[in-house]
């Protein structure tokens, strides 16, 4: 049997305020198929979007919200002072790629890579060089940014809630220079 249903695409558009509840709904989808973020999604919308945020994006798929990406202004991230420390670049030229996540029934179509991909071309436009810091048990999110041509860093460790810790490598963008 032929397969040509006519593959429904994934557009990669920037974030609008009326994305931020479905983009909250897969949120909380994807933490209780990952558990992702570690910080738990008591408040996602909140959430979705950190202080100092810049820019961020969806994929949306037939009218719905599967995945979401965001950039924003360093605020003391381990990872910026191991870039910071390492290349002698100011904070203000670096920003750090956050909030990234694809619904599970989603994966395996490059939405993840998409959403990178934007946020990459948007720090390419802004002069800034991202970093990112991800949790060592996230395999398939650390094989996209490697893929991508990401560096490692470093190893951190991310800390949330009341005194929990979870080990993290830290990232940052190839040099598009």
């Amino acid at each position: 049997m032929t397969h040509h249903d006519t593959e429904h695409e994934v557009a990669i558009r920037p974030r609008t305020s009326a994305d931020i509840a479905s983009a909250a709904s897969a949120l909380v989808a994807v933490h209780s198929s990952d558990g992702y973020p570690v910080e738990g999604v008591a408040q996602p919308e909140e959430w979705l979007s950190p202080a100092g945020l810049l820019a961020a994006w969806v994929a949306v798929l037939d009218g719905r919200t599967v995945g979401h990406a965001a950039i924003a202004r360093p605020s003391g991230e381990e990872a910026v002072s191991l870039w910071t420390n390492r290349s002698g670049a100011d904070s203000e030229s670096v920003g750090v790629l956050a909030r990234l996540f694809v619904l599970p029934e989603i994966r395996g179509r490059s939405v993840g890579e998409s959403l990178v991909q934007a946020a990459m071309e948007y720090a390419g436009n802004h002069g800034l060089r991202l970093v990112l810091d991800v949790m060592t048990k996230d395999h398939s999110a650390i094989r996209l940014y490697e893929r991508l041509g990401w560096q490692q860093i470093g190893n951190i460790t991310h800390r949330f809630g009341e005194g929990q810790h979870i080990d993290a490598l830290a990232y940052v963008s190839p040099d598009r220079a």
